[in-house]
């Protein structure tokens, strides 16, 4: 890249540093870094992980302080141990909640590491964010054990195993995930996918990681927010400059969202409100993320093209992993 080039053109020159590609009897390791999980959650998600194929190792500390799954050490130390396990094909977070930050500046002061698919979503948004600026690691925004996977395939609250098959396995080129949304500003873009829990992107501002969203298809999407504070953290990164530049923009469905007032704004018109204007096409209630129906695995950090169009969907033009 030379001084001269714009930031989208550097985005488009970027090499995107992707994993091996999952195997069906692959070892995946499963990493805590927020909060704790209950048991019985736990034990479902490893059953399912166990019908896809996969041999998974439940070796994360339980020792739950406060809300975190274990103390910042045992966290660290347990990612960073699977990352260096030659006998774990891919990593699958535990749950979200809260903690993972407290990881990041250690990870940000490393100078590699060996490259695996990492899965999760919600709080694991942080780390996902930090690899990409970092490495310029692919990553994969979808279910985790004690969220997603220990529902069920295709059920509610479950997963869709049909994107987390193409993304994991490694589709050919130019395969599409519907989005189940809907259209909020028709139209077409392409760039690289980023983003992650709204919450997440926001509180990556000012540090060293700080998410650079320019020229890409920027995936928002929480949940349990007021519209008033939908609202806020869409008008700061706005005011960051971070939809300045963006191609697209995918939103999930915002649950638990309802505003509390009867009659004022919901979570849907503060987001029509503020990103409409863009100009950018705009695909709003995917099924990602935290949402009530069969979660979509959606890659991160490769090309896709956006078509907001009725339901919408993205298709992606490069697989996420390497054979």
């Amino acid at each position: 890249m030379t001084a001269s080039m714009t930031r989208v053109e550097q985005q488009k020159s970027i090499n995107t540093t992707k994993p091996r590609a999952v195997s069906r009897s692959a070892r995946v390791g499963v990493f805590a870094p927020a909060s704790p999980a209950e048991e019985e959650r736990v034990q479902r998600g490893l059953a399912e992980l166990r019908s896809l194929g996969f041999s998974p190792l439940d070796s994360f500390v339980r020792e739950p302080q406060a809300y975190f799954s274990a103390s910042r050490e045992e966290r660290l130390k347990h990612f960073l141990s699977l990352l260096q396990d030659p006998q774990i094909d891919a990593l699958i977070a535990l749950r979200g909640g809260y903690g993972s930050n407290y990881m990041l500046e250690a990870v940000w002061s490393l100078s590699s590491l060996d490259r695996k698919c990492i899965l999760g979503y919600s709080d694991i948004t942080s780390l996902q964010i930090l690899l990409w600026q970092k490495f310029h690691w692919a990553g994969f925004y979808g279910p985790m054990v004690a969220a997603g996977f220990d529902a069920g395939a295709n059920a509610a609250k479950g997963y869709d195993r049909g994107s987390l098959e193409a993304a994991l396995f490694g589709a050919e080129n130019g395969w599409k995930v519907g989005l189940g949304g809907e259209t909020m500003a028709p139209g077409f873009a392409e760039g690289i996918v980023l983003g992650g829990c709204l919450t997440l992107v926001e509180t990556s501002l000012g540090t060293p990681w700080e998410l650079d969203t320019m020229g890409c298809i920027l995936l928002l999407e929480d949940r349990g927010m007021k519209p008033w504070q939908i609202d806020r953290a869409l008008m700061h990164l706005i005011q960051a400059g971070k939809l300045c530049g963006v191609r697209g923009v995918v939103l999930g469905e915002f649950p638990d969202c309802d505003p509390p007032v009867a009659g004022s704004p919901d979570a849907r018109a503060v987001c029509e409100r503020i990103l409409k204007p863009l100009g950018v096409p705009v695909v709003y209630g995917a099924a990602v993320g935290h949402t009530p129906r069969p979660m979509l695995t959606i890659p991160l950090g490769i090309r896709a093209k956006l078509t907001a169009d009725a339901a919408g969907s993205l298709e992606f033009l490069e697989t996420a992993v390497t054979t």
